[in-house]
This record gives structure tokens, sequence and C-alpha cells, in this order.
């Protein structure tokens, strides 16, 4: 009988341990999830300013065919360079 006991005791500690084996798994998904949102939503950030840019880029030195009015010089260097 005492086997028995003994048996159902580690079979307890056995549970216990995977419950807590499970619960610091939970928590380091739970903190890799948190830190991946906040990777993508930056990206995001990242990724609609360099839209903007790009689009800031385009509307400099690719002006609409349809604009007789050259666009005004900035500071960035939309051509070749000149020999």
């Amino acid at each position: 009988m005492r086997g028995i006991e003994l048996e159902i005791e580690q079979i307890k500690q056995r549970s216990k341990q995977n419950e807590s084996e499970a619960e610091q798994r939970m928590k380091q998904i739970e903190e890799r999830t948190k830190q991946i949102e906040s990777e993508t939503e930056q990206l995001r950030r990242e990724n609609a300013r360099e839209r903007a840019l790009s689009a800031l880029i385009k509307q400099h030195c690719f002006p609409p065919e349809s604009s007789s009015i050259p666009p005004q010089q900035t500071e960035i260097d939309c051509g070749p360079s000149s020999p």
C-alpha cells in the first residue's frame, strides 16, 4: 500500500511541476507576443514615414507632365550628376 501512496505523491509532484512549467511558457509567450506587437507597430510607423518620403521625392523629382511650371529647386538632388 505504501508503494501506491508514494507513486501517487510522485504523480502529484510531476503534475505541479508541469503546471509550473506551462505557466512559465505561457508568460514567455505573452511577453514575446507583446514584443512582436510593439515591433510590428514600429515597423508600420517606419513604413508610413518611408511612403510619405517616397511620395515627396516623386512629387519633387517627377512632377506630373501636365505641369508647365518647373518645380522649385529643393535640397534633394533628383537628377544625375553632371560631369
